[in-house]
């Protein structure tokens, strides 16, 4: 069926959003299963002009699959007027033209995005989408080629190095140790994953924040071991749909600092408010805008210090 919304589907999902790692792609066909109501399903998806054409395999009615699909592309956001508010922003007009098409990729998952934002810290897309890949691969539930995320309670029974899987484990040779998590490239970050595993095991209910307000959820989610300002709001965001949350690093600083500070030094804190208040419920895609935009315009090279 086509989906007619328009989006550019490969943007979408190259773009490092930490929700999740890109589909699997074969022949400009995405596909990925996702959990509806408990039940696994495969969705296909592949870009048709500017809109989806879009299929799905597993026990679940029509109605819940476009309902989920709609969720995880924002396929309900209104892309022409959110152009239009960028086109009425003399510091924002330029952006539509370089990521046209792109939108929030959200989490199906919360959980999966709460560890792909702490393995996205100081890491780079590719590694940090393969390590997550890696994740589910090793420890997920299978269905067909694709796996799911597993689940807190199970992540937090993972070796997290060869020393403690040798030593918690009948392995003779320290160097066949391989079922753990720095197994999958994730180094320090390890420790965040099995607190945070831990966490919302027995802590922090994941559903509950969806009900919080913005302030009451960053809260809860710094509490998250290993997670500081800018990958809570990464989570909330792209986990959580608050689109109010404005994800800022060192380059979202230079790219608001040239776009409304005349390159003046300011910190990543002030940044984060700024965003916050000049763009209200559009922060979440403005950042994600800005990003691209600076990426795909030569403005990256031109800020760099």
């Amino acid at each position: 069926m086509i989906i007619k919304s328009p989006i550019d589907l490969e943007l979408t999902q190259l773009s490092g959003q930490t929700s999740q790692p890109p589909w699997e792609e074969s022949d400009g066909c995405y596909s990925n299963v996702i959990l509806v109501n408990g039940e696994p399903v495969i969705f296909n998806v592949k870009q048709s002009g500017e809109f989806l054409d879009f299929n799905f395999n597993g026990e679940i009615s029509q109605n819940e699959a476009l309902s989920r699909l709609n969720y995880i592309f924002d396929l309900d956001f209104d892309l022409s007027k959110f152009y239009r508010y960028l086109d009425n922003q003399a510091e924002l007009s330029e952006m539509s033209k370089f990521c046209n098409g792109l939108r929030l990729f959200l989490a199906p998952d919360p959980f999966e995005c709460v560890i792909s934002s702490i393995c996205s810290a100081n890491n780079s897309i590719k590694r940090w989408t393969k390590s997550i890949s890696d994740i589910k691969e090793n420890w997920g539930n299978e269905h067909g080629s694709y796996y799911t995320f597993p689940q807190s309670c199970e992540l937090a029974k993972i070796y997290l190095d060869e020393e403690d899987e040798f030593n918690s484990s009948d392995i003779q040779d320290i160097c066949k140790c391989n079922n753990n998590l720095k197994s999958c490239g994730v180094g320090y970050r390890a420790p965040y994953m099995r607190k945070a595993s831990e966490l919302f095991t027995l802590g922090i209910d994941l559903q509950e924040i969806f009900s919080m307000s913005y302030d009451e959820a960053f809260e809860t989610i710094l509490e998250v071991p290993g997670v500081g300002p800018k990958v809570a709001d990464c989570i909330l965001l792209y986990g959580f749909n608050f689109r109010e949350a404005f994800p800022s690093d060192v380059w979202i600083k230079r790219i608001v600092s040239h776009l409304y500070f005349e390159g003046k030094d300011i910190s990543v804190a002030k940044v984060r408010e700024f965003g916050m208040e000049e763009f209200g419920d559009n922060a979440g895609y403005v950042q994600l805008y800005m990003f691209h935009y600076a990426r795909m315009s030569g403005l990256m090279e031109k800020i760099k210090k």
